[in-house]
């Protein structure tokens, strides 16, 4: 789960820096698409959280959470299983920001189990019990795995496996 800390909206995405920049901050809330959200709080980006502070929902933490990794426009950006406790409107937010982020030209790194999370990358590495299984673009590799998880019928089944394509 995201960990927000004690103190606003704000100062958690901007990791409490000093002299943060208030556009900067706007632009991580956005980028991640929680913007909206934090101007239904109370006191928007003012609005205090952590011990203490106003009751979030784990999918709202994730969110915060996302601008906070988001802000600065750093260039490279790790997220650990992003879209836990995410509704399918957080989704598509988190969605929409790995493409802007790797589209600006930063390297983005997402630990998933959830295939959503990986609708916007364009490389992947399938691991199974901490061995590589495939690596290169997702289309490919999503097509090995697949091949591996749902092997070929064999003569005389009565199964029979339907593939898109000419494969």
């Amino acid at each position: 789960d995201a960990v927000l800390f004690p103190g606003s909206v704000a100062r958690n995405i901007s990791r409490f820096e000093p002299n943060a920049d208030a556009k900067a901050v706007l632009h991580a809330a956005k980028l991640a698409g929680v913007h909206e959200l934090i101007l239904s709080f109370s006191n928007g980006y003012g609005t205090l959280v952590g011990q203490g502070g106003v009751a979030l929902s784990a999918g709202e933490r994730q969110r915060i959470a996302l601008a906070r990794a988001l802000y600065g426009d750093p260039a490279l950006v790790v997220l650990d299983e992003p879209n836990s406790n995410l509704d399918a409107e957080g989704d598509q937010a988190l969605s929409e920001a790995i493409k802007a982020t790797r589209d600006r030209g930063a390297t983005i790194i997402v630990i998933a189990h959830r295939p959503s999370a990986i609708n916007a990358v364009n490389m992947l590495l399938y691991l199974r019990s901490g061995k590589q299984v495939a690596f290169g673009p997702k289309d490919e590799v999503l097509r090995q795995v697949t091949r591996a998880v749902v092997p070929e019928p064999h003569q005389g089944s009565n199964v029979t496996v339907m593939r898109a394509g000419n494969e």
